[in-house]
């Protein structure tokens, strides 16, 4: 396991709802999450989850998902990625990643 990588069982809680929305209002993050919340694996390279970012503004992005509980960053293939936390988002806000889900399909 890479050393920037956080084991399963020591990743922080999903966060509270007033910081777990605060995470997911920014466009950036909201479509980073649409992007992971559709790929097919629940996993993907960073590089998949954005563009028309610079990529220390996309790890900022990610730094506030991952603290969020949102997501886990992971090797995917020779690349860093991640991997979102369905289970332990639905959990903790039980409707809220398909209620996203549902209402960005809505707006596309």
């Amino acid at each position: 396991m890479p050393p920037w990588e956080t084991p399963p069982d020591q990743l922080p809680p999903v966060a509270g709802v007033q910081k777990l929305l605060r995470a997911l209002a920014d466009p950036a993050r909201l479509e980073m999450l649409r992007r992971l919340a559709t790929h097919p694996a629940g996993e993907a390279p960073c590089s998949d989850l954005y563009e028309g970012l610079s990529k220390s503004t996309a790890t900022h992005h990610f730094k506030i998902l991952v603290e969020a509980g949102v997501l886990h960053p992971v090797m995917v293939g020779p690349s860093r990625g991640h991997r979102l936390r369905r289970a332990a988002l639905q959990d903790a806000a039980p409707g809220l990643l398909d209620a996203l889900m549902a209402a960005m399909a809505r707006e596309a």
